[in-house]
C-alpha cells in the first residue's frame, strides 16, 4: 500500500474531499464528499442510489483530492475501491460523528441504504506550491 506522507497528513482532517469516479460515458464525475481516514485508507459512506456509487460498482477505481484553505497544498490519492454494505449504519454513524454528530441515516430516502467505500491508495501525489 502507498503511504500518505507526514507532510500532508494534516489534510486528512479537512472537512471535505473531492471524489472523482469514472462515469458510464467515460467522462469523470467529481463530487464533494465527507470522509474518514482509517488504517491508512480514505473511506466514505455513500448512498446506494447515487451515480458516484453506481460508477464505483461498475468500475472500482477512484481519485480523491483534498485541498488546504490556500489551494497551494493538496493531496491527490488514486486507488482501487472496495464496497461493503453498511446496513446498520455503523460506519455511517462514525462518519457523521466527524461532522458534529450528523445523522446520515436521515439523509437517505425510503429504500435507500449506505455502503462503506474504501480507497486502497496505489498512487499518492502530495503537492506543496508554497516552496516549503
Amino acid at each position: 500500500m502507498t503511504e500518505i506522507p507526514d507532510s500532508h497528513r494534516d489534510l486528512l482532517d479537512r472537512p471535505v474531499a473531492v471524489l472523482a469516479t469514472n462515469g458510464p460515458d467515460g467522462i469523470p464525475q467529481s463530487t464533494a464528499v465527507w470522509f474518514l481516514f482509517e488504517d491508512g485508507r480514505i473511506r466514505f459512506a455513500l448512498n446506494t442510489s447515487r451515480q458516484k456509487t453506481k460508477n464505483l460498482q461498475r468500475d472500482p477505481k477512484a481519485t480523491v483530492v483534498i485541498l488546504d484553505d490556500s489551494g497551494y497544498r493538496y493531496l491527490e490519492v488514486r486507488g482501487n475501491v472496495t464496497l461493503e454494505p453498511d446496513p446498520d449504519y455503523e460506519f455511517s454513524t462514525r462518519v457523521g460523528a466527524k461532522y458534529g454528530g450528523a445523522d446520515i441515516r436521515a439523509m437517505d430516502g425510503p429504500g435507500e441504504s449506505r455502503l462503506k467505500v474504501t480507497i486502497e491508495p496505489t498512487r499518492v501525489h502530495a503537492v506543496d506550491l508554497t516552496g516549503g
